[in-house]
């Protein structure tokens, strides 16, 4: 089950380092929105204890401390008119474990309107049909009809990624590339990528899915823009960040995206806005790293640059609310979990 070549050698090690560390905290730690907002996929182009916070930006004073709060806010406030409700989380159902995939499963049953979204591994085992529907489809399958997925490496495990594909079928773009976008209400438009290179003819700059990615961005000028893939450029956590993914974050830079979404380290972490070397920049775009859907949880390593609030300890799952003028986020945590964070902050447009 491992990948090929040196990235697969690297994630072999990470897996192993990830579950010692997590053996090791055991004992601390086991809207305005509907379906429809979709539009078809674009072919064409332990808890608090563990947990840090940093003094909140200018653009949410409200929310000067995100991690002060000592219990879940509401899951189901009712988003301003107008409005679209983005709601997931990555790395979401072990077979050993699918009673974390279901507590998570439920916090977005309480956002019934809410579009849903994977950041990958949403199979965190090795991606097999069995997988998919026992595991992964008996926790977040109850929402599938409103999920568009994000592949991750463990997905890709079997058979090239063939069960993913086809338990998700088109909402997860066309067969096999893993890359796709689509609409939402007040101006959003969402980007998809895969992060997976060596599947799908690489990464870098010129490949298909980077030419891709211009094309899609130069086809939607003046729109909000999010973009979600499986493994994040920038992380505190036990995989750390990866710089195959800079093109991506200068496209997207100089489209003035608002969001990127990852997955693949499995806690919680929240970044300023910053440039695509990771320079402070309030015109940059803001990360979450959101690997808190099930799968087993790991510690932080090196804390990076711009990192603001982390949580290792919480599964749970990030409800984005996004209006034509601003958005907010809010790390909505399992039952028994008092670890949250959420703010506001006006758009760049």
């Amino acid at each position: 089950m491992s990948k090929r070549g040196p990235i697969g050698l690297l994630n072999t090690v990470a897996s192993l380092l990830l579950v010692a560390a997590s053996l090791a905290a055991c004992g601390s730690s086991m809207v305005s929105s509907t379906p429809s907002s979709f539009s078809s996929p674009v072919a064409t182009v332990p808890d608090p204890a563990t947990a840090t916070a940093e003094p909140s930006e200018s653009l949410h004073p409200a929310n000067s401390s995100p991690t002060a709060a000592t219990s879940a806010l509401p899951t189901a406030v009712p988003a301003p008119s107008g409005s679209a409700v983005l709601v997931g989380a990555g790395d979401i159902c072990q077979a050993y474990a699918v009673a974390n995939a279901m507590h998570t499963a439920s916090l977005v049953d309480a956002l019934p309107s809410a579009a849903v979204f994977t950041l990958g591994d949403n199979s965190n085992d090795s991606g097999t049909v069995q997988q998919y529907a026992n595991c992964y489809g008996s926790a977040w399958g109850g929402f599938k009809s409103r999920t568009r997925p994000t592949v991750g490496n463990h997905d890709y495990l079997t058979s090239n990624g063939a069960p993913y594909y086809a338990y998700f079928g088109s909402a997860a773009g066309p067969a096999g590339k893993g890359y796709y976008s689509y609409d939402l209400a007040a101006n959003w438009h969402v980007i998809v990528l895969n992060a997976i290179c060596a599947e799908v003819g690489g990464c870098d700059a010129g490949s298909t899915q980077e030419a891709w990615l211009r094309a899609d961005l130069a086809a939607n000028p003046g729109k909000h823009l999010i973009a979600m893939w499986h493994i994040p450029r920038f992380s505190s956590g036990l995989h750390g960040g990866s710089s195959v993914y800079q093109t991506w974050w200068q496209d997207l830079y100089q489209a003035h995206a608002e969001i990127v979404l990852n997955g693949h380290d499995h806690e919680y972490e929240r970044f300023a806005p910053q440039s695509p070397a990771g320079v402070a920049d309030s015109g940059g775009i803001r990360e979450f790293v959101v690997g808190t859907g099930g799968a087993m949880l790991a510690p932080f390593l090196i804390v990076k640059a711009n990192s603001q609030v982390r949580g290792s300890g919480t599964h749970g799952v990030l409800k984005l609310t996004l209006t034509d003028r601003s958005y907010s986020w809010q790390f909505i945590p399992v039952a028994g979990s008092s670890f949250t964070d959420s703010g506001e902050a006006a758009t760049h447009g």
